[in-house]
């Protein structure tokens, strides 16, 4: 006679049914979270001029340490072939990020050693001083310029791993050509500035500090509490007009720099570039130069034209709106 199935064995496979079902629809749902919250987390964006797809994401605070890097040599007037070396290896050492630990007793984004005569424990946590002293030592090693990236940045660094740093080559150089200023309008950020109260003063502080005094002409201060922006955007806040004069110094074309754009033009998008990665640290609302303009309200559409006095459609300065 056939044994008959009891209840239970008769449940379980609609059990294990139902444990499906349950787990397909949870996937689902995560899946669908993900992509409708994708979009909106903050990150920045660099993309390639002209036809070429190639864009690189990253989080604001790797923004802003890329473009203190770039500022750092761009201010000592490098080419944009160190700032590439610079980035590639910063990226390799630390992807962007301003470290407190490493390997006995690397730190920084450089992954820089105390130990090794590289500074103090804050130096080499300090953006600025860390990327200052890697542009030291990359000036020494002759023509790093005309040389593969790998072998230039590994006669710096003498690491353990003297292949890594050129795998990272084409983001850096990416990264480069924004933050240098030779392609316009090319960064952008989503990154709201988490209610930090921009301060125009701390802003040409830090502006002055990554690019050094000669970022603005002699004899010219750059910065006024104005309410309003630049007609761009709604709101108001502090404002700070940096001016672009084509002669300014670090402007003029740079040893091994290609062609491309005039060189105020050229400065103007570095400084305006710098402003948009720095928006989220410096509670920065709002970027317009060369009749575009940068907002973190409308973020997503990036740089746009923009609809206010004509002055701002000039290249003679970039303004800078901070939160209030």
């Amino acid at each position: 006679m056939p044994e008959t199935a009891t209840p239970s064995r008769r449940g379980r496979p609609l059990r294990l049914v139902s444990a499906f079902v349950m787990l397909l629809a949870l996937s689902g749902y995560t899946y669908v979270q993900y992509m409708t919250s994708r979009d909106s987390l903050p990150r920045c964006v660099v993309r390639a001029s002209g036809d070429d797809a190639a864009s690189y994401a990253l989080s604001p605070d790797r923004a802003a340490n890329a473009a203190t890097i770039a500022a750092v040599g761009s201010g000592r007037g490098l080419p944009e072939r160190a700032v590439t070396i610079a980035l590639a290896t910063a990226l390799q050492e630390s992807a962007l990020r301003n470290l407190d630990y490493g390997d006995r007793d690397s730190l920084g984004l450089f992954q820089q050693r105390p130990s090794k005569g590289w500074g103090t424990e804050a130096q080499v946590q300090d953006p600025v001083y860390a990327a200052g002293e890697f542009y030291d030592h990359l000036v020494k090693v002759q023509g790093y310029d005309r040389m593969p990236l790998t072998e230039a940045a590994q006669r710096v660094q003498r690491s353990g791993f003297p292949l890594a740093y050129a795998k990272h080559e084409p983001d850096a150089a990416l990264l480069a050509s924004a933050l240098t200023g030779r392609s316009a309008a090319s960064l952008t950020c989503s990154a709201p500035n988490g209610g930090v109260m921009g301060d125009p003063a701390e802003v040409r502080a830090q502006l002055v500090r990554a690019f050094g005094a000669d970022v603005l002409p002699a004899g010219r201060s750059a910065g006024k509490s104005a309410p309003g922006g630049s007609g761009a955007g709604a709101g108001s806040g502090g404002e700070l007009s940096v001016p672009v004069p084509a002669a300014a110094a670090g402007t003029a074309p740079r040893r091994g720099d290609p062609a491309g754009g005039t060189a105020g033009s050229r400065h103007g998008w570095e400084l305006a570039h710098w402003a948009v990665a720095q928006s989220t640290a410096l509670g920065i609302d709002e970027v317009s130069f060369a009749g575009r303009v940068w907002s973190a309200e409308d973020a997503f559409k990036g740089w746009r034209p923009v609809a206010g006095p004509a002055v701002t459609a000039s290249t003679a300065e970039v303004r800078i709106r901070t939160a209030r």
